[in-house]
């Protein structure tokens, strides 16, 4: 009998090779299972940069793609918005910014009040160009 993979271990999988610059196989991954988009807020707040920028580009694939799907992850991004590092929260807004759609902008615009003038002027830019 062949042993489960953990939702934990996937997240480490997805991390590593979106680190390695893998996103076409996270990709397929996302279009087989959509409970992966639950998990993007999570994924930003990994330490490593290629990580969190694998992830827009994973998003920017996402939305060409599968525009249907692509609006599960704001739940996700709008929780990982209260972190408490102000780069996680611009890479949120940033990915809310690909989604672009009403629940994307709304959760943007919260990043308008934020104590951190980088996170204020990122969803000053998304909000400038989805708007």
């Amino acid at each position: 009998m062949k042993d489960k993979v953990s939702d934990e271990e996937l997240k480490k999988v997805i991390a590593d090779f979106l680190e390695m610059g893998h996103v076409e196989n996270i990709f397929e991954m996302f279009k087989q299972d959509t409970r992966y988009y639950g998990w993007v807020g999570e994924l930003l707040d990994d330490e490593r940069f290629n990580v969190r920028l694998g992830g827009s580009v994973l998003f920017e694939e996402l939305k060409i793609h599968c525009k249907d799907e692509i609006s599960l992850a704001v739940p996700s991004l709008c929780e990982a918005f209260g972190h408490s590092l102000p780069h996680v929260r611009g890479e949120v807004i940033s990915v809310l910014g690909i989604i672009g759609n009403d629940g994307a902008i709304q959760c943007i615009r919260r990043g308008l009040q934020d104590d951190s003038p980088q996170v204020r002027e990122v969803a000053r830019d998304v909000l400038e160009e989805i708007e």
